[in-house]
């Protein structure tokens, strides 16, 4: 089997990388094309590197696999443009980035008047796919998905994968997933927050706790296991700035909450409090301060000049 990987970011070069190594061929390809040649040439003449797309198109044997590792929205949908005249039918685009789940059916419905198949993959796994492997949950027609499973258990492991159903329920079950993480690593946040500002918070040996509640407890997680690593490399997190960013997932959980009224709070505070991270002197703990102060005459503290 031989696959064309486009985009050779943090999580794309992995998962190129992990194919190859795990006997599927790879053409790979990259806008900046050095990327996909050290790849090629770190990979031992395994893989090829391509310098356009319609170069990779041409590497891969019919019926061809491109598989896409982008950022969500334009850049996806330039690609997915320029590589749809490039493919003949009974080919396959595999959306793998961050995608919005109703791109897939506006690419689908695209790709498929070409008789070009299309499915969504969600991939979670950050830097650690490599290694560890990933776990993807792909959308599409079982037809579509089934010539596929060959890299997809490559790329996870047994057990990695599953084939969640039509065309979008791959990247709206993972939208869910990262909905469901923003809420967890802000429980988190909010505890060992607690623990730092309690009277026993400079005797307390966070790397040691995070191990601990790895061993039996109801709160073990990989999540956890990666707080200790971060607590051991900086016990206080005092080298890093408290700004939190968000990759689009979790806003799209909370607009799918609302669509489907379903009572959401803690992910939906959990992205506000991303929103509240990175505020300085924000204007509405001023009014809040203002407010206190004129009706109950409580101190409020002035701004120097």
């Amino acid at each position: 089997m031989k696959i064309g990987m486009v985009g050779l970011g943090r999580m794309g070069l992995n998962m190129a990388r992990r194919l190859s190594r795990g006997g599927i061929d790879v053409a790979a390809y990259n806008r900046t094309v050095q990327k996909a040649k050290d790849f090629a040439a770190e990979e031992g003449g395994t893989a090829t590197a391509a310098g356009s797309l319609a170069e990779l198109v041409a590497a891969l044997p019919a019926p061809r696999v491109v598989w896409l590792m982008l950022p969500a929205g334009a850049p996806t949908d330039e690609h997915v443009d320029e590589l749809l005249p490039l493919l003949s039918p009974g080919d396959t685009i595999v959306d793998g980035g961050n995608t919005y789940y109703r791109d897939d059916l506006r690419r689908h419905e695209a790709a498929g008047k070409l008789g070009i198949r299309y499915c969504d993959a969600g991939v979670s796994g950050g830097i650690w796919g490599l290694a560890e492997g990933y776990c993807i949950m792909i959308g599409g027609e079982p037809e579509v998905v089934a010539p596929l499973q060959a890299a997809l258990d490559v790329l996870t492991g047994p057990g990695g994968n599953l084939h969640t159903g039509p065309i979008g329920s791959g990247h709206f079950t993972k939208m869910v997933h990262n909905g469901i993480e923003y809420g967890m690593m802000q429980a988190y946040a909010e505890g060992f927050e607690i623990l730092a500002a309690s009277q026993f918070g400079e005797k307390l040996d966070f790397p040691a706790i995070c191990d601990l509640w790895n061993h039996g407890s109801v709160v073990r997680s990989w999540l956890l296991e990666l707080a200790q690593r971060a607590f051991t490399e900086d016990p206080r997190l005092e080298s890093l700035k408290p700004y939190v960013d968000d990759s689009g997932e979790g806003r799209w959980t909370v607009n799918a909450a609302v669509e489907t009224a379903v009572s959401a709070p803690v992910i939906t505070m959990s992205l506000f409090e991303r929103f509240r991270s990175r505020q300085d002197n924000s204007f509405q703990d001023r009014v809040l301060a203002a407010l206190r102060n004129q009706f109950g005459g409580h101190a409020v503290k002035r701004r120097n000049g």
